[in-house]
């Protein structure tokens, strides 16, 4: 679907695993495997509420193991195990399960849907799921409201787009390195055309050509100045 990405991603697994627990509850068995940052810990939780088993990938066992040990820390998982006992696992978990009743669904989880959904008045969701934030959200530049009582921390914009306190900080990260990349560009090619400039008035009006290759140097110093930021910045948090 082209609707709103959550964790800056599309697709992402907490909406998938959301869906699923509406639709499904305690039918729903969800697995969360390799992978960085923490996408899959809201959804597990989801499931959870809605009577559903949540299996993880042993992070041991995991290439990227951020998101099984989000998942362990924030979820009272069911079954842990590494990628050789998965099928069995499922295998056995399938053919055990009961009829169950689907248990009553939790506003708040029908509130993020439908907000993701984009049906219904947006703010009226995000009322009943979160307060506001002092950030912005880095996809649509909405206002972003943080998701009551969620951990780990995760908030939301009216538009949809839904983010970690991790997938946030990666995010931010990222366009803020766009930003400073954006200015050195911007900060160099003016000098370039200042340089330019000077030489073809270089035989017609010295003076005006002495300006422009002063104001060319100092454009460039600025330039030199953007770039040992980016070298500088800190590294975005992947683990």
């Amino acid at each position: 679907m082209r609707g709103p990405k959550e964790h800056h991603a599309r697709p992402a697994i907490d909406p998938r695993f959301r869906s699923a627990a509406l639709w499904h509850g305690p039918r729903t068995i969800a697995v969360v495997l390799s992978g960085t940052l923490d996408d899959g810990t809201a959804g597990l939780q989801a499931i959870k509420r809605c009577g559903g088993i949540a299996v993880v990938q042993d992070p041991a066992d995991a290439r990227e193991p951020s998101m099984p040990e989000s998942a362990l820390r924030h979820v009272a998982v069911d079954h842990r195990v590494d990628a050789a006992g998965l099928a069995g696992l499922l295998c056995a978990l399938a053919s055990s399960q009961e009829a169950t009743a689907m248990p009553e669904v939790p506003d708040s989880l029908q509130h993020e849907a439908e907000l993701m959904l984009n049906r219904g008045d947006p703010l009226e969701h995000l009322r009943h799921i979160g307060t506001p934030s002092t950030f912005v959200c880095p996809d649509c530049h909405g206002a972003l409201w943080h998701i009551d009582g969620a951990l780990p921390p995760r908030y939301r914009c009216h538009t949809g787009h839904g983010f970690s306190q991790r997938s946030l900080e990666h995010t931010l990260a990222s366009a803020r390195d766009d930003a400073i990349w954006n200015a050195f560009r911007a900060v160099q090619e003016n000098a370039f055309l200042l340089e330019g400039m000077a030489k073809q008035r270089a035989h017609d009006d010295a003076a005006e050509a002495a300006r422009m290759r002063t104001a060319a140097q100092m454009l460039t110093n600025q330039a030199t100045v953007l770039q040992e930021l980016l070298h500088s910045a800190p590294a975005t948090v992947s683990g």
